[in-house]
């Protein structure tokens, strides 16, 4: 008998986690349809630099696919209402009001945003909680307490049946799998969660797993408006879900990792287009072909800049094995960035203009994802009462950072260029002297002012000139290194606000070597939300904590911030040490330079 080959050992799933995978069905499409009522029948897409980057069912019904031309979709489908989808800030305010609904119902504070449509919640200490209030002679009247302090937020459920589809043999009420009644309660808190998106006018799906990767799978099972739980008790049952999926339908296994390996595994040289979605080999194939093992996946998806323990990865992710933790939330995004592709841009008024376009966006999502209602008590500006809300900063980017990459074109027979040159600078203190409406006269004087005097010698430094112009494809803005965020909370830069909140150190990490994508999103090019190493938004809250509610404060005539009279003294050496600095980096402007 052949001994098991101890380099090809599989590793084991981790089984003591609940994690839920929600998913906004046709997410850009909805938020369209909720704002005109009457799309919700007729064939929609969302338009996006001349293609069709989403769509709703009803399009999809018609032949209409995603990431195709208009012309390819008005032929599929000649009734096909377009609607244009450049500006993702409605789609921003949607995601992030539902986010904060899932949020609400998290103990643990692990929930973590995958793009602007998918959200990760791990609900296994209220599922563990929950257990423990089963009563066995009665589960068919069973309640699911939703707070550990307060006995009567909750719904009633019957905990003899699963909420929703099951992927897999489930043995009935028999079994007394702890595991199984693990996943039974996560779906009917899954569908509770869903229930409670619908009442916000928006229909999803949800996987129900022990993984990140499971739960993303089995809540592709049953699209839309449904939930599936994996009901895997054992290492066999999750292979064999695992095995008839394609190859580049998992998540973390991307295109070039599939072309390799489809490449090895059939025993030719395969097409290296990055941006195909074609795949011609499942896990299963890939898993049990005999020279697949972590030594070999090494040293096959090896390269310049590849990831260390690549193979042992990958071979963890045919097994369905991802012991990857769902991150805790974060109040503020770690980075915030805007980027488009282009054709080659040469002249300098093609720069200026996508410059000016890309910064008014950038300033719009700082707008979105960094302020918030000012609840501090004390008169608004000039000593009278305003009945506008005032603003605040929840973190203030320190550093402005500016990418290029040049065009290659499909014609030119030679490899695709991706390198990226970056040069980064201090972000200017006028861009946060406003809190104004990011539409109004203000907000565009600074965007000027911005693209101006930074954005454009920044470009000029990345880019020398060229006879024949620059032949820009790829221009990306961010704005990085949030002041108070440390990857943890960010709090308000007003001293009596820092006096109340607490910060944490969290340890970002990637997950994968190719991140897990969601549906495209609609807006100009790519829209990246925040982590270098990763493309969905994540997040972290810690409540606040009391030290005087009642301090005696004045408003900084630099700033506008209420600050408690005894500090005052040292806030206004803050300012003016922070000035100093600035007129040493030469770029003091505003209300921050001192003479």
């Amino acid at each position: 008998m052949d001994l098991p080959d101890p380099k090809r050992k599989a590793p084991r799933a981790r089984q003591d986690r609940v994690i839920l995978h929600f998913d906004l069905d046709c997410f850009y499409a909805q938020c369209v349809e909720n704002k005109q009522p009457s799309l919700k029948t007729l064939p929609l897409g969302i338009k996006q630099k001349g293609i069709i980057a989403t769509c709703n069912y009803v399009a999809r019904r018609h032949g209409v696919k995603k990431l195709t031309t208009i012309a390819e979709a008005k032929k599929a489908c000649p009734d096909l209402v377009i609607v244009e989808g450049e500006d993702l800030s409605p789609f921003r305010d949607v995601s992030k009001r539902l986010y904060s609904l899932l949020r609400s119902y998290s103990w643990n504070a692990k929930i973590e945003r995958l793009g602007l449509d998918e959200v990760f919640l791990d609900v296994s200490d209220v599922v563990s909680y929950n257990i423990e209030l089963l009563n066995k002679n009665a589960l068919h009247q069973s309640y699911f307490c939703l707070s550990p302090s307060d006995p009567e937020a909750g719904f009633a459920f019957d905990a003899t049946s699963f909420a929703g589809c099951v992927h897999g043999r489930d043995n009935g009420p028999s079994d007394d799998s702890v595991l199984r009644m693990r996943l039974l309660l996560g779906s009917h808190l899954a569908q509770y969660l869903r229930f409670k998106i619908e009442e916000e006018g928006y229909t999803s799906s949800c996987g129900i797993s022990t993984s990140k990767l499971l739960a993303k799978l089995a809540g592709d099972k049953n699209k839309p408006r449904n939930q599936t739980t994996l009901l895997a008790l054992g290492q066999e049952e999750i292979l064999s879900f695992m095995d008839g999926h394609k190859l580049r339908k998992v998540p973390g296994i991307g295109s070039k990792i599939t072309r390799v390996l489809e490449g090895f595994v059939l025993g030719k040289e395969m097409d290296l287009d990055m941006h195909s979605m074609e795949c011609f080999t499942t896990v299963g194939q890939v898993r049990t072909h005999p020279g697949i093992s972590p030594p070999a996946l090494e040293k096959l998806l090896s390269g310049p800049g590849s990831e260390r323990g690549l193979g042992n990865k990958v071979w963890a992710l045919l097994h369905g094995v991802d012991d990857t933790e769902v991150k805790p939330a974060r109040d503020v995004p770690t980075q915030i960035s805007i980027e488009d592709t282009y054709k080659g841009l040469n002249e300098p008024q093609e720069i200026m203009r996508e410059l000016l376009t890309l910064t008014a966006s950038l300033l719009r999502r700082m707008h979105i994802d960094l302020l918030e209602d000012d609840d501090t008590p004390g008169d608004a500006v000039g000593g009278t009462h305003s009945t506008l809300a005032r603003k605040r900063w929840l973190a203030y980017p320190k550093t402005i950072r500016l990418t290029t990459r040049p065009y290659t074109s499909p014609t030119d027979n030679k490899p695709y260029n991706w390198a990226r040159v970056s040069r980064s600078c201090a972000l200017p203190g006028f861009v946060l002297n406003s809190t104004n409406n990011p539409s109004s006269s203000s907000a565009e004087q600074i965007v000027n002012r911005l693209v101006t005097e930074t954005l454009l010698p920044l470009f000029h430094k990345l880019n020398a000139e060229k006879q024949r112009g620059w032949n820009i494809g790829l221009i990306n803005v961010c704005v990085t290194n949030m002041t108070g965020t440390d990857g943890g909370v960010a709090s308000g830069r007003d001293i009596a606000t820092m006096f109340r909140r607490q910060e944490d150190i969290l340890r970002d990490f990637r997950v994968h070597n190719e991140d897990m994508k969601g549906e495209h999103s609609p807006g100009r090019g790519q829209d990246n939300d925040d982590e270098e190493s990763q493309d969905s938004d994540t997040w972290d809250h810690h409540d606040a904590h009391d030290l005087d509610e009642d301090l005696d404060r004045d408003r900084c005539s630099l700033c506008g911030h209420f600050i408690p009279r005894f500090a005052m003294l040292a806030h206004e050496r803050y300012h003016r040490m922070d000035a100093d600095r600035e007129v040493q980096k030469g770029w003091a402007t505003g209300p921050f330079q001192y003479r």
